[in-house]
């Protein structure tokens, strides 16, 4: 792995003698009263400002002030004109902005592509607070606001539609959001590294458009500078080779880059885009990728490899600044819903290797698990007894995007950097990865130990698959940590679409299962699994889904909120979605693994009516999809049927007279909902 300097090690800019503020700055006086003639950075975010390390927008900016820059916030500003982007002045440096912590069209929109009326990451969850396609509209904005001022795009929205993408909302391939935006660098994952390197470059004259060597990043350029090698990816004939670039292994790879197919090519042609989709993935190690060019018009969209991962002590650091943990104090009683969920609970460590295909972590935090020590983890569960009002003695989450991948990484540094893998876990785990659970038991140990702490619960999602590999972890876990329920994601029982989603199969959710059940009750309590399941996923038929609705029915589990697969930007399902081929594997023209999606607003209810099989509301699709199906044995009012051939009263299409009432069996309920960046948790539901 390439080494990269700490980002701590920057000289600091001449302002850091202003020290910290209590909180970054939203209005001039708010600026005055802390001295300042200026903002050398102004952030324009999509969210409340919340001043917490689980918001990005805090992390980028007490960063930045860190670096001795000062540092402004604009919040959920009002887009229908410029002014509201004047509101600090012109930076003295750019404006970077983002549209928050999540995609504002997956945060406005159900799958079903319904407007929603709520928005966690406003004061008292109201929605239509920020503009779809926030990052375009906000940097537009800021281009009228203060014509000569660079502006840099980052964040989840920015990140996952870097090259051309497919959107599920216009249903079509857009081009590059740096295009659209016309911004003038786009930074894509966590942005520590390359946004201080930014900053520093732009604070000693040099634009930001001249910056060509920046991991991490996205730009245009007119055409190929001299002395690279490309490799051309543009073919899935037959005869095209899947690694051009193997041909030329004795040139450095900085020399070397790869030319996806053009967005005017993909645009038109699917099966071009899921094998361009493939590509980008494939270039996802830091220790190995290389740049990537996809044309524009008549423009190149640059992507330079991937960002280093930050060290621990890197980690350490970025967590460790001074954070109110609080929401800006303009917003008064405001509730935010976003911030009430994340209080109490603390970022353990970050990234995934799990690499499910529907899923968008990988491709934003990468797979490389980067975390923090045990002294700076105890450290802030100290400060959140000391400084978070409403503190009960109750950690709400030790976790991250997966609850127990902490500390984990390869046994082998060499055969990190090489690997190509787009998971570490399927089909199987790898031999070369070291699951061990000592370090996560060991700080579970530790915070319970600390003063005031009465209950740290694990909310994160649990990748079971590790879990069975360590007992003491499950035993650790369930006899300590549970708080009644312990949330998993097996994500359907049926091989195929588990296939697609690269998720494991049910022997490891049994065997956890029997672990879990047999911890709890040497524990003596009555705690329970959530499992989580996607409808309508790509891979997915109406017979998967049946098969799925009888496994609940077996268990005794009634969903009580359901999700549809969503197909987010850049992720591999979406590719799969969009292109109907299979981009886990090598894409051919007149070859490949085609793959069928349930599509058409009709049959996606159906495969969610498959999850809500117990819901009256939907017996009688069901019941026309099992006769379909040839499976109208399922029809009837015994134990072994899956629904009823009764109808209560006022219920569903086929509602009438003589129609029976209640239900006789309540089962167990639990929730389903989308992994990826921007996944909402929500409590788990009574039946």
């Amino acid at each position: 792995m390439p080494e990269a300097k700490n980002i701590f090690s920057h000289r600091k800019h001449w302002a850091h003698k202003f020290g910290a503020a209590p909180f970054l700055p939203a209005s001039r006086e708010e600026m005055d009263l802390l001295g300042w003639d200026s903002c050398d950075i102004v952030i324009v975010t999509g969210d409340a400002y919340v001043d917490h390390p689980s918001f990005g927008m805090a992390i980028v900016g007490r960063l930045l002030e860190a670096q001795g820059f000062r540092v402004g916030i604009i919040a959920q500003p009002d887009w229908q004109s410029a002014e509201p982007f004047k509101a600090l002045g012109t930076p003295n440096l750019f404006f970077g902005v983002t549209a928050g912590n999540m995609d504002s069209m997956v945060n406005r929109y159900t799958a079903d592509r319904r407007l929603r009326h709520n928005d966690s990451y406003t004061p008292d969850d109201e929605g239509g607070k920020r503009p779809d396609r926030a990052t375009i509209v906000y940097a537009q904005r800021c281009r009228e606001a203060c014509k000569n001022t660079p502006v840099v795009i980052g964040g989840i929205e920015a990140s996952l539609r870097r090259i051309a993408h497919y959107d599920y909302w216009s249903e079509k391939v857009r081009r590059s959001i740096l295009v659209d935006s016309k911004a003038d660098m786009l930074v894509y994952g966590n942005a520590e590294r390359a946004i201080v390197e930014i900053a520093h470059r732009i604070a000693a004259g040099e634009h930001p458009r001249e910056m060509v060597d920046i991991r991490g990043t996205a730009f245009m350029r007119d055409s190929v500078p001299e002395g690279w090698t490309v490799g051309d990816l543009g073919s899935i004939d037959e005869d095209s080779p899947e690694n051009p670039l193997r041909l030329y292994r004795d040139i450095p790879r900085e020399c070397t880059a790869i030319r996806l197919p053009a967005h005017d090519d993909v645009k038109d042609d699917p099966a071009l885009y899921a094998h361009t989709s493939r590509q980008l993935h494939l270039e996802s190690n830091p220790g190995n990728a290389r740049a990537l060019i996809q044309r524009h018009g008549d423009r190149e969209l640059w992507l330079t490899p991937p960002p280093i991962p930050l060290t621990t002590e890197e980690m350490d650091g970025v967590y460790g600044l001074p954070y109110a943990r609080a929401p800006h104090p303009s917003y008064g009683d405001a509730r935010i819903p976003a911030w009430e969920m994340i209080r109490f609970s603390v970022n353990i460590m970050r990234g995934c290797f799990g690499g499910c295909s529907f899923c968008s972590i990988t491709e934003h935090e990468g797979r490389i698990i980067q975390s923090r020590s045990h002294e700076s983890i105890i450290k802030e569960i100290e400060e959140i007894r000391d400084r978070v009002d409403g503190f009960t003695g109750v950690i709400s989450d030790l976790g991250g995007p997966t609850a127990n991948m902490y500390r984990m990484a390869c046994k082998d540094e060499k055969t990190e950097s090489v690997c190509r893998r787009l998971s570490c876990v399927y089909p199987d785990i790898c031999k070369n990865l070291d699951t061990s659970h000592e370090s996560l038991i060991d700080l579970y140990r530790k915070a319970r130990e600390i003063p005031g702490v009465k209950k740290i619960t694990i909310a994160s999602g649990l990748r079971y698959d590790l879990a069975v590999k360590s007992p003491a972890y499950v035993k650790e876990l369930v006899t300590h940590h549970v708080g009644g329920y312990l949330k998993i994601a097996p994500e359907h029982t049926e091989a195929g679409p588990l296939s697609k989603m690269m998720k494991p199969g049910m022997g490891s959710y049994d065997k956890f299962k029997a672990m879990f059940e047999k911890a709890t009750k040497e524990a003596g309590k009555k705690q329970y699994l959530i499992p989580y399941f996607i409808a309508a996923h790509p891979g997915t038929t109406d017979e998967d889904m049946m098969n799925l609705a009888l496994w609940l029915k077996r268990n005794g589990f009634r969903a009580d909120q359901v999700q549809t697969f969503l197909p987010s930007p850049m992720s591999l399902a979406t590719a799969m979605y969009h292109g109907k081929r299979n981009p886990l594997r090598p894409v051919r023209r007149n070859g490949g693994e085609e793959i069928w999606t349930a599509r058409g607003l009709k049959q996606r209810r159906l495969h969610k009516a498959f999850l809500r099989y117990h819901d009256a509301e939907n017996w009688p699709l069901l019941r026309d999809a099992l006769k379909r199906l040839g499976r109208a044995d399922l029809i009837g009012n015994g134990k072994r049927h899956l629904i009823p051939t009764w109808q209560p009263t006022g219920t569903g299409k086929a509602g009438g007279e003589g129609a029976r009432t209640g239900s006789k069996h309540k089962g167990q309920t639990f929730l389903t909902q989308q992994a990826g960046k921007g996944r909402r948790r929500v409590p788990a539901g009574k039946g």
